[in-house]
């Protein structure tokens, strides 16, 4: 299996990009994050790929870094998320973004189709993971929290994003021995407002 390709850029595409090693074109395919980031023709650059083996050809995905592809990976556990898929979602969502999205429920940010199966499937999986700063929030919310639950509500009904807000939220209650809604919202508006 192909894990990563160093080489010459020869192309970069809308969807896709090739890489020239030793003489050989690779094509692979991969988000426009990834592909924005790799720069221009010529470039030397090296790229993580995932190795797929279909019925009639060898797909390869490429990525700029390992939470991307760890992403990408935990993406197509859930059933009716293939690779064109989870590439729109981490197109659109770095892997912070995607676990605050998780752990937030937040359906918005993950697109209506596939969100509430990708949420189901995902959401106490992403507690393991530690791909950046968002991922912890995860592991310290609790699912059955009133507190949290009507801070996070509290505060979209003010017009806060529910990923923003769920993240304020998981943040203050860090930092309180009891949280009730009353000692939390103050702090989380603070938190908000930085």
């Amino acid at each position: 299996m192909i894990a990563m390709l160093t080489g010459t850029l020869a192309r970069v595409g809308e969807n896709d990009a090739v890489i020239s090693v030793g003489g050989v074109g690779y094509q692979f395919q991969a988000t426009s994050r990834c592909l924005a980031r790799l720069g221009g023709a010529g470039a030397e650059v090296t790229v993580l790929i995932d190795t797929a083996i279909k019925d009639d050809r060898i797909v390869l995905t490429g990525f700029a870094d390992a939470a991307v592809k760890e992403s990408f990976l935990l993406l197509q556990t859930v059933q009716g998320v293939g690779v064109k898929a989870a590439l729109s979602i981490l197109s659109a969502l770095s892997p912070d973004d995607l676990m605050l999205a998780l752990s937030a429920g937040d359906k918005a940010m993950i697109g209506p189709k596939l969100a509430q199966r990708v949420i189901n499937e995902l959401a106490d999986k992403v507690s393991g993971l530690s791909l950046g700063p968002s991922a912890g929030l995860a592991s310290t919310e609790t699912p059955c929290n009133p507190a949290l639950a009507d801070a996070v509500s509290a505060l979209v009904n003010l017009g806060y994003g529910r990923a923003e807000a769920h993240a304020a939220v998981v943040l203050v209650m860090q930092g309180l021995d009891a949280p009730a809604v009353e000692s939390i919202l103050p702090l989380a508006l603070r938190e908000l407002g930085r």
